[in-house]
């Protein structure tokens, strides 16, 4: 399980300080202009460029001039505009509910998230604020880990038998998406790329099991033909988002009440600390994307 933000401020905060603390020490990122002149060396260069030391003059001056800010001291405004909540998202609302009540709280003009979750279902939910809208796209495309409860409609002894089962339902599989769902109901196909049994219990007919699939896998469906090959019939009783693209649980995950505290700090105390926490700024979603 994920910490409790609020349970620790001081503790949770500590990757930010740390940050903070660099960001500090490399002078907020600025690389000052200087008069040093630095001496070419072309003794073992090809013949064509011969003299080409004499044919330009170099000079250490860096532009632009210190303008703009590094992410973490950005002003407050500017910092929600382009903000990154690793949410918590609770049972019985949907993916858009909570995504609404973040504008609201924020009092900001757009929100995004990274892939819908159904209404029971808790966990990991991407919510971009505002200018990081435009990199919800390169998350809701990317893999997804789940930790799933399944219940068996009859009673199965063999632990090893469900393992197997559950290791043969991996790589390429044909889903139909269940009655009530999000799409258009046809059939296709997802690649489950991991699963892992976590506990069996036979009594009680559960079984616990973690997954890494591509994103539009349903897990309800897979409990389906788990239950299905085991031949007993199954579905699923409990189900956990523990990450999705490249945020997950350990990653400086939010409660709603923590956004609700955050905002109350700022308006009745005006402490930026708690929200600047709260949201992240977005280049913490795209070390791997390529730079243009």
């Amino acid at each position: 399980k994920s910490k409790d933000a609020s349970a620790d401020p001081a503790a949770a905060a500590a990757d930010t300080t740390s940050l903070a603390d660099a960001e500090a020490k490399t002078d907020g990122y600025m690389i000052k202009p200087q008069a040093l002149v630095p001496s070419l060396d072309t003794s073992t260069w090809p013949l064509l460029l011969k003299n080409y030391d004499r044919l330009n003059v170099r000079t250490g001056h860096y532009t632009p001039l210190p303008s703009g800010h590094s992410p973490l001291k950005r002003p407050l405004a500017e910092y929600l505009r382009y903000g990154v909540i690793n949410l918590d998202k609770p049972s019985n609302p949907s993916s858009h509910e909570v995504v609404a009540w973040i504008k609201r709280l924020l009092r900001v003009e757009k929100t995004g998230h990274s892939g819908t979750l159904d209404p029971k279902v808790t966990g990991n939910l991407i919510v971009c604020v505002d200018r990081a809208t435009r990199l919800v796209k390169s998350q809701q495309g990317a893999g997804k880990e789940y930790v799933c409860i399944a219940r068996f409609h009859a009673a199965v002894p063999d632990t090893a038998r469900v393992a197997r089962a559950l290791e043969s339902l991996t790589g390429a599989v044909f889903q139909r998406p269940p009655l009530i769902s999000a799409v258009k109901r046809q059939l296709r196909v997802r690649t489950i790329y991991e699963s892992k049994l976590l506990e069996h219990d036979a009594e009680r007919h559960l079984a616990v099991f973690w997954i890494s699939c591509e994103a539009g896998t349903y897990v309800r469906t897979l409990c389906v033909h788990l239950g299905l090959l085991l031949g007993v019939g199954a579905h699923m009783q409990e189900l956990r988002r523990v990450r999705s693209g490249i945020l997950g649980e350990q990653d400086n995950m939010v409660t709603m009440h923590d956004v609700m505290d955050a905002m109350w700090a700022l308006d009745n105390h005006k402490d930026e600390s708690y929200i600047r926490r709260v949201v992240m700024p977005l280049e913490l979603m795209i070390p791997g994307l390529l730079r243009f």
